[in-house]
């Protein structure tokens, strides 16, 4: 087996457990805390005698003593031969610990590791090894953690469980006693009451801790409350001591801190809640800790951050895209507890048949199910641990419907077609030359100005208005990319200045996207209406003056923008998510208010409906055949160039053809010992963006992809210092290509150093392992084979051309390897097209 040449448990373990901080001499950081025996201090000997992969020992292990900071047994690890199966001498491991009166136990082989608490549970697949800080703090001491499943199954959850942890009093006063008052008090003082189907999701959890389930699935609604519910459920698992610390995973900065917010506020009478990037000195002193995925997934770190012990419950909010794909292994890395929550149905896929699916290509399906959140959660028979949909909402009261716009013209009616938009242009040489696009091309590789002022034309004589001011309604237009927004951003104001002469100064309509500077900020003031001042239409009437955010997908999930009217989808949509996602940015039900100051009244009109314009039939693609409310036909748009039965199309490509002669020309021989520019330019680059508060202030928000596109901007390419990606690469001298993000969170301090490219595959290979979870037999040739394919361009080629008899030839990787991967070779070739970055390792 190719394996056996790597056949080093033993090194792999030993590595693991220095990366854990335990120690098998006494070095600065400490005194050893490893042993072999009882007592009897380690010797350098005493190792190199057990074998690279334990061959030396009879049987094949050996345990190893971890001990306290007193020196006591606090931990048993059976350290086992690669071949041999971790859980094979559970219950050896589970005697010798209780003799040794340990509570502890790590199982493994080098490749596959369990931890095991011998009071609660059963042992549990980690990739890394827990620290003794991580271990000391949750489990020794007056606050020991003995988690009883049983105390939250029995646990009362009622209406009022976060209610009496915001105010603990709040039946006692007067204007709740009265029931006339009582829907004001609750408004001003902000408790929050559980609806029926809120408690009910909770009662579900219990009632799937009682079967013994650990992980679970809500499926609720946009708008339905998740994050509510969450705070529910984080207050059941601390109060009853099943859980002493939470992480909260979102996929987005704006859900980062509207996540924290909302848990402060329900509940910082009992506990308190951090942002991780914003603690990272004292997180440990909270209970609840908040951070995006994207930021634990860049280079790794959350290996690097926490203990796979440090969370006894994680929640993954809008779980379909927290954990999606490869980010589950962060999901996977810590023990415990585990909920994910949803507004995305299982079944929202249309014209997908898993049976034939499965007959025809069961690799393709396992691949499929990787990405199902349901099966993460345990939920393969398709039934999450509680659901809610949309239509429950509505029928219930607590959301609306929309009014759904059908909106095509006859360019964008072609695109849809299965025959595509056909065009026949002339070429340079006067040759005609023809061209078929479709709906996924539109601002893409298919342009048409007039198609999108068509689009904005229709959008602003059909939107919904403002129930008091007759304005056009608040409304959201999502669009195909950051130059699309940027057109549509300026048809609207341009449209916007016709129609309400003196009203708006171009600022009718702001674009939102990730490139704009404060896009961030423009999203919380259009939330609170006050994005760039206050309605002019009417005096005293508290509404935005800005009446559309055109953005990409920043508003897409998690916006909660209640008084919006009118919703846009001048894009294709193909991903479910995304589209149950943009419709449940206007489901939320909303009280306009305004009061008369001349005759001292107040005046309330509810939101009883909002329009969902698709200009790309997505709600026939995703409900099939929708009944659509109302249906448009646009008139024949009017452009330059000759498309199907003379129908104009503007193409909108341009190639420079204009001479640009060379104005200057030397030659400068650089010797052997290279320029000085390259040994010092990592440190002036250092020094120049440390000293940019504009970077820095960027980089504390985690608004990385703003901070790298000033920088190209800013900083990069300037005569001054002529910094660039490619020269900082250069003066770094490493094995690998490190990106910008790499680079910046290592000048801030957020990475202690550069991984090396056989860091980052040991890391890619584990975190292949915890989410596909391979039998022990197939990891050696797995493992090899990753490292290969990743490093080895002729691997891939043979793999794509399938020109298998070469590998009899190529040194890295042999026949003989690829039949002992029996039938894992498409899985760890797609997980590495779709997951790993390449360039990373050139």
């Amino acid at each position: 087996m190719a394996g056996n040449k790597e056949a080093k448990a033993r090194i792999r373990i030993n590595k693991l457990l220095e990366d854990a901080g335990w120690r098998f001499f006494e070095d600065e950081n400490g005194k050893a805390n490893i042993q072999l025996e009882p007592n009897v201090k380690l010797k350098q000997d005493d190792i190199d005698s057990l074998g690279d992969d334990f061959n030396k020992v009879k049987n094949g292990f050996v345990d190893f003593l971890l001990l306290d900071e007193k020196g006591f047994p606090f931990l048993v690890l059976e350290a086992k031969r690669e071949d041999k199966n971790p859980l094979d001498g559970k219950e050896q491991a589970r005697k010798y610990a209780k003799s040794q009166n340990t509570r502890f136990v790590i199982l493994s082989n080098g490749n596959l590791h369990y931890f095991w608490d011998l009071e609660f549970g059963n042992p549990t697949l980690i990739t890394t090894f827990p620290t003794y800080e991580s271990l000391k703090q949750k489990y020794l001491g007056a606050t020991s953690f003995k988690p009883n499943p049983k105390n939250l199954i029995n646990e009362v959850v009622e209406p009022d469980y976060v209610a009496i942890t915001q105010k603990p009093d709040y039946h006692k006063d007067p204007k709740w006693i009265d029931e006339l008052t009582r829907s004001q008090f609750i408004h001003e003082t902000g408790i929050r009451i559980f609806r029926p189907y809120q408690l009910r999701a909770i009662q579900a959890l219990q009632e799937s801790v009682e079967k013994g389930n650990q992980r679970f699935l809500f499926e609720m609604a946009t708008g339905t409350g998740k994050t509510l519910v969450s705070a529910g459920v984080i207050k059941l698992f601390l109060r009853t001591g099943v859980a002493k610390r939470v992480l909260f995973l979102v996929d987005r900065l704006e859900l980062e801190n509207q996540a924290s917010k909302a848990f402060t506020n329900y509940l910082k009478n009992d506990f308190k809640t951090v942002i991780y990037k914003e603690n990272k000195g004292d997180w440990r002193h909270a209970e609840i800790v908040v951070t995006t995925v994207q930021s634990l997934m860049f280079n790794n770190k959350y290996k690097d951050l926490f203990s796979p012990t440090d969370f006894d419950l994680v929640i993954s909010d809008e779980a379909h895209r927290s954990i999606g794909g490869n980010s589950r292994a962060v999901f996977e890395y810590f023990t415990g507890y585990k909920l994910g929550l949803t507004a995305t149905p299982k079944d929202y896929l249309k014209s997908v048949n898993i049976d034939k699916l499965a007959e025809d290509n069961p690799k393709k399906l396992e691949r499929r199910q990787l990405l199902d959140t349901y099966k993460t959660f345990g939920c393969e028979n398709s039934n999450p641990t509680f659901r809610y949909p949309l239509i429950d909402g509505v029928k219930d009261g607590y959301l609306i419907n929309p009014i759904v716009v059908d909106a095509r013209t006859e360019i964008t009616s072609d695109l849809l077609s299965e025959k595509g938009y056909a065009i026949a242009i002339e070429n340079e040489e006067g040759d005609s030359e023809e061209g078929t696009f479709f709906h996924k091309d539109f601002e893409k590789k298919f342009f048409s100005d007039n198609t999108n002022q068509i689009f904005c034309k229709t959008f602003l004589e059909k939107a919904m208005r403002d129930p008091f001011t007759k304005e056009i309604g608040k409304g959201i237009v999502f669009c195909v990319s950051q130059n699309h927004a940027s057109k549509v951003t300026q048809i609207l104001n341009e449209m916007a200045h016709q129609m309400f002469p003196g009203k708006y100064n171009s600022d009718f309509a702001v674009q939102i996207t990730s490139n704009i500077s404060d896009a961030q900020g423009m999203t919380i003031n259009f939330q609170n209406n006050n994005l760039n001042g206050f309605s002019k239409f009417r005096e005293g009437y508290k509404s935005s003056k800005t009446r559309i955010c055109v953005t990409v997908g920043m508003m897409t999930t998690g916006y909660d923008c209640q008084d919006i009217l009118n919703l846009a989808m001048m894009r294709p949509i193909f991903s479910p998510s995304d589209f149950i996602q943009i419709k449940g940015r206007g489901t939320r039900k909303f009280t306009f208010e305004y009061k008369d100051t001349e005759n001292d009244e107040k005046h309330n009109l509810e939101k009883e409906r909002f329009k969902l314009f698709d200009f790309f039939a997505n709600c026939e693609y995703f409900e099939d055949k929708f009944d659509y409310d109302e249906k448009l036909k646009l008139p024949p748009i009017k452009g330059n160039g000759k498309g199907r039965d003379g129908e104009p199309v503007d193409l909108d490509m341009y190639k420079s053809v204009k001479p640009d002669p060379l104005m200057l020309c030397e030659e400068t021989a650089i010797g052997y010992e290279g320029m000085k520019i390259d040994r010092k330019l990592f440190e002036k680059f250092e020094e120049v963006i440390k000293a940019n508060n504009s970077i820095k202030d960027k980089i504390d928000a985690g608004n990385f992809a703003e901070a790298e596109e000033f920088i190209k901007r800013e900083i990069f390419d300037k005569p001054n210092e002529y910094f660039n990606l490619s020269k900082l690469r250069k003066s770094l001298k490493l094995d690998r290509r490190v990106s910008l993000r790499e680079i910046l969170e290592k000048v801030f301090g957020l990475i202690k150093k550069f991984k090396s490219k056989d860091e980052l595959l040991e890391e890619e290979i584990e975190k292949f392992i915890s989410i596909y979870q391979p039998e022990n037999k197939f990891i050696h040739v797995i493992r090899h084979f990753i490292k290969a394919y990743i490093s080895d361009g002729d691997i891939r080629d043979i793999m794509e051309t399938k020109q298998y008899q070469r590998l009899s030839t190529n040194p890295s990787f042999s026949m003989k390897d690829l039949k002992e991967l029996n039938g894992w070779t498409e899985t760890v070739v797609d997980y590495i097209k779709d997951y790993v970055q390449l360039n990373a390792f050139a």
